[in-house]
């Protein structure tokens, strides 16, 4: 099957692949989400190999996630009102920088925890500003017909990073140790500074200036105005949640009744594989009626929590893995190109950074909530608790009816009231 999808994405995507400024996108963007997986199974072992604990290890890691979450809505606002790619270059150098500067206090030996923590902040933060410049810098080099392939491969980049960045990284932590793997990572944002840098862009239009505080409004006035954006991003933030039952509850399945962490590992590859699957379907399709096509595909996460409640085997949790992951990866490709063509350019980086971060900001809580739910009412029924969940936040999704009758052929700045 995959044999047969990679020969049509050939073919499907001659057009997209033809245009200079997208090939060196993508290629940047490729390189340094490598880097990204690498260095999210580095930092780990890093933290591990100056004699960090475990709890040290999650401070690390929050440290990187949590100052994204804070710093994606000024990103969205500068963004708009500067040229994208001037806000991607400055982010990736900073991370340049960032990661550069820890993996050279890891091979000198003076780390401490601290210090990674306070590194891994950074780096979070430019992140939290390079994320939705990316989202509004697509539409200006691929024209609106491509949109869908474009971003269809450009998740077929995250995917295939995520599947060979984890192996990367334990091949470079084995043989070199943790410090030489994050300055892979260091390495690979150089690269895309370098892409970015050799892109022709079409003259940005510097917007009047104005209060920050107004652009935020403004911002969220966008966000806000259309029910189907936000009713969209309520449904990320409660699948994030319940997504965190996979996260939680899974290696406590794994580890009771399929074997240890070997099956665990399978059925994470599965996620990545799927995902991978998903994101060459994704240049196949381009719905009529495409947040109902999102809905139904990201419902597809979910299965995965029913295999482990239902009758946990490894052969039926990798089935599901499959499904989950491609059905993600289809959603978040079509959703993507859904806003750039739906919102104006000017609010676009704006928008997508309160999509990040509504999908986001939630996601703590759901690590923290599954495992005492588990603990009051059983791991099979809190599993099944987190399913039941899904399911009815589905269904909300698709009664609302902005969501159901939103044509991705419209390109008119059609503003649903709140």
């Amino acid at each position: 099957m995959l044999r047969h999808v990679a020969h049509r994405l050939r073919l499907a995507n001659l057009p997209v692949l033809r245009r200079r400024d997208f090939r060196l996108l993508l290629g940047g963007q490729a390189v340094s989400v490598l880097g990204d997986r690498i260095v999210a199974v580095a930092l780990a072992f890093a933290v591990l190999e100056i004699g960090g604990s475990p709890s040290d290890v999650g401070l690390v890691l929050a440290a990187g996630v949590l100052p994204l979450v804070a710093s994606v809505l000024v990103g969205g606002v500068v963004a708009d009102r500067a040229s994208r790619r001037a806000v991607m270059v400055l982010a990736d150098l900073v991370r340049v920088v960032s990661q550069g500067t820890m993996a050279a206090l890891l091979l000198m030996g003076v780390a401490r925890v601290w210090m990674l923590a306070l590194l891994a902040g950074v780096t979070g933060v430019a992140t939290g500003f390079f994320s939705p410049a990316t989202i509004g810098l697509v539409p200006a080099i691929v024209p609106a017909e491509e949109l869908q392939s474009a971003n269809a491969l450009r998740s077929s980049a995250i995917s295939a990073g995520g599947i060979l960045g984890p192996v990367a990284a334990g091949v470079l932590v084995a043989v070199a140790g943790a410090g030489w793997a994050i300055m892979a990572d260091a390495l690979t944002f150089a690269v895309s500074v370098a892409c970015l840098a050799l892109l022709r862009l079409p003259q940005h239009v510097t917007l009047p200036s104005s209060p920050f505080l107004t652009d935020l409004r403004e911002g969220w006035f966008a966000f806000r105005s259309r029910k189907w954006v936000w009713s969209v991003v309520a449904y990320f933030a409660v699948g994030n949640i319940v997504w965190s039952a996979w996260n939680v509850l899974g290696p406590v399945i794994a580890e009771r009744d399929l074997g240890g962490a070997a099956a665990w590992g399978t059925a994470l590859a599965a996620v990545g594989a799927g995902a991978l699957i998903g994101s060459l379907l994704a240049t196949q399709v381009d719905p009529r009626r495409p947040l109902v096509f999102v809905a139904i595909a990201d419902g597809l996460f979910a299965i995965p929590l029913a295999c482990l409640a239902a009758s946990p085997s490894v052969p039926l949790l990798v089935g599901g893995a499959l499904l989950s992951g491609a059905g993600m990866t289809l959603a978040i490709s079509v959703w993507e190109s859904t806003l750039q063509r739906h919102i104006p350019d000017e609010s676009l980086s704006r928008v997508s950074s309160y999509d990040w971060f509504g999908s986001l900001v939630f996601a703590p809580l759901g690590l923290a909530i599954w495992a005492p739910i588990a603990a009051l009412i059983g791991t099979g029924v809190a599993l099944w608790v987190a399913f039941g969940v899904a399911a009815a936040t589905t269904l909300a999704l698709l009664s609302v009816g902005d969501v159901r009758h939103l044509l991705a052929t419209s390109h008119q700045d059609s503003i649903a009231s709140s």
